[in-house]
Protein backbone atom coordinates (compact mmCIF):
# COMPACT_ATOMS: atom_id res chain seq x y z
CA UNK A 1 0.00 0.00 0.00
CA UNK A 2 1.40 3.37 -1.37
CA UNK A 3 0.57 6.63 0.77
CA UNK A 4 1.00 9.66 -1.71
CA UNK A 5 0.85 13.56 0.15
CA UNK A 6 1.47 16.78 -2.43
CA UNK A 7 2.20 19.75 -1.50
CA UNK A 8 2.89 23.13 -2.78
CA UNK A 9 -0.03 24.33 -4.27
CA UNK A 10 -1.13 28.04 -3.49
CA UNK A 11 -2.13 31.20 -5.44
CA UNK A 12 -0.06 32.84 -7.98
CA UNK A 13 -0.37 35.29 -10.74
CA UNK A 14 -0.52 34.70 -14.59
CA UNK A 15 3.24 33.78 -15.54
CA UNK A 16 4.02 32.75 -12.16
CA UNK A 17 5.78 29.71 -11.70
CA UNK A 18 5.05 27.04 -8.71
CA UNK A 19 6.86 23.65 -7.78
CA UNK A 20 4.73 20.54 -6.47
CA UNK A 21 5.55 17.35 -4.67
CA UNK A 22 4.30 14.39 -4.00
CA UNK A 23 6.02 12.35 -1.26
CA UNK A 24 5.40 8.76 -1.19
CA UNK A 25 5.70 5.98 1.59
CA UNK A 26 4.70 2.52 2.36
CA UNK A 27 5.30 0.85 -1.07
CA UNK A 28 7.69 0.35 -3.80
CA UNK A 29 7.38 3.69 -5.48
CA UNK A 30 10.37 3.43 -7.49
CA UNK A 31 9.66 0.98 -9.32
CA UNK A 32 5.78 2.47 -10.20
CA UNK A 33 5.28 4.87 -13.02
CA UNK A 34 3.92 8.01 -11.30
CA UNK A 35 1.32 10.54 -13.15
CA UNK A 36 -0.09 14.20 -12.41
CA UNK A 37 -3.66 14.91 -12.80
CA UNK A 38 -5.92 17.76 -12.10
CA UNK A 39 -9.38 18.56 -11.97
CA UNK A 40 -10.81 21.78 -12.29
CA UNK A 41 -14.54 22.66 -10.74
CA UNK A 42 -17.27 21.40 -12.97
CA UNK A 43 -15.10 19.31 -15.22
CA UNK A 44 -13.62 15.38 -15.23
CA UNK A 45 -9.86 14.98 -13.93
CA UNK A 46 -7.54 14.90 -16.76
CA UNK A 47 -3.79 14.25 -17.20
CA UNK A 48 -0.92 16.06 -16.66
CA UNK A 49 2.65 14.80 -16.84
CA UNK A 50 4.05 11.11 -15.90
CA UNK A 51 7.31 10.00 -15.79
CA UNK A 52 8.87 6.40 -15.63
CA UNK A 53 10.28 4.10 -12.93
CA UNK A 54 13.86 5.07 -13.34
CA UNK A 55 12.73 8.75 -14.67
CA UNK A 56 14.06 7.51 -18.43
CA UNK A 57 10.80 9.05 -20.27
CA UNK A 58 8.42 11.40 -19.43
CA UNK A 59 5.37 13.09 -20.81
CA UNK A 60 2.71 15.77 -20.88
CA UNK A 61 -0.64 17.12 -22.40
CA UNK A 62 0.25 19.19 -25.11
CA UNK A 63 -1.38 22.31 -23.43
CA UNK A 64 1.23 21.84 -20.63
CA UNK A 65 4.55 20.93 -22.92
CA UNK A 66 7.41 23.65 -22.76
CA UNK A 67 6.09 24.94 -19.17
CA UNK A 68 5.83 21.90 -17.27
CA UNK A 69 8.41 19.39 -16.26
CA UNK A 70 8.43 16.63 -13.96
CA UNK A 71 10.84 15.01 -11.96
CA UNK A 72 11.56 12.24 -9.50
CA UNK A 73 13.78 11.98 -6.53
CA UNK A 74 13.62 8.01 -5.67
CA UNK A 75 16.03 8.42 -2.63
CA UNK A 76 13.76 10.68 -1.26
CA UNK A 77 10.43 8.88 -2.66
CA UNK A 78 9.56 12.28 -3.82
CA UNK A 79 8.16 13.35 -7.23
CA UNK A 80 7.96 16.75 -8.34
CA UNK A 81 6.21 18.92 -10.91
CA UNK A 82 7.69 22.49 -11.84
CA UNK A 83 5.28 24.84 -13.20
CA UNK A 84 6.52 27.76 -15.12
CA UNK A 85 4.35 30.59 -17.17
CA UNK A 86 0.90 29.72 -15.58
CA UNK A 87 -2.20 30.46 -17.33
CA UNK A 88 -5.54 30.70 -15.37
CA UNK A 89 -6.90 28.01 -17.06
CA UNK A 90 -4.34 25.89 -14.94
CA UNK A 91 -6.44 26.56 -11.66
CA UNK A 92 -7.60 23.34 -10.63
CA UNK A 93 -6.92 20.45 -7.78
CA UNK A 94 -3.53 18.50 -8.87
CA UNK A 95 -3.21 15.14 -7.90
CA UNK A 96 -0.40 12.69 -7.72
CA UNK A 97 -1.02 8.86 -8.51
CA UNK A 98 1.21 6.03 -8.81
CA UNK A 99 0.19 3.14 -11.51
CA UNK A 100 0.10 -0.23 -10.78
CA UNK A 101 -2.59 -1.47 -13.69
CA UNK A 102 -2.28 -1.85 -17.34
CA UNK A 103 -3.83 0.16 -19.71
CA UNK A 104 -3.07 3.99 -21.01
CA UNK A 105 -0.81 5.75 -18.52
CA UNK A 106 -2.85 9.19 -19.66
CA UNK A 107 -6.09 7.13 -18.45
CA UNK A 108 -6.83 7.53 -14.65
CA UNK A 109 -8.13 4.10 -14.39
CA UNK A 110 -4.91 2.89 -14.93
CA UNK A 111 -3.67 4.22 -11.33
CA UNK A 112 -3.98 2.56 -8.17
CA UNK A 113 -2.74 4.82 -5.31
CA UNK A 114 -3.77 8.70 -5.44
CA UNK A 115 -2.83 11.89 -2.90
CA UNK A 116 -5.81 14.13 -1.61
CA UNK A 117 -4.59 16.56 -3.94
CA UNK A 118 -3.54 20.15 -3.94
CA UNK A 119 -5.32 23.20 -4.95
CA UNK A 120 -3.29 25.61 -7.26
CA UNK A 121 -4.96 28.95 -8.39
CA UNK A 122 -3.56 31.32 -11.53
CA UNK A 123 -5.30 34.49 -10.84
CA UNK A 124 -5.14 36.93 -14.22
Amino acid sequence: QVQLVESGGGLVQTGGSLRLSCAASGGAFNFYRVGWFRQAPGKEREFVATISWGASSTDYRDSVKGRFTMSRDDAKNTVFLQMNSLKPEDTAVYYCAARTKSGSYYSSTSYAYWGQGTQVTVSS
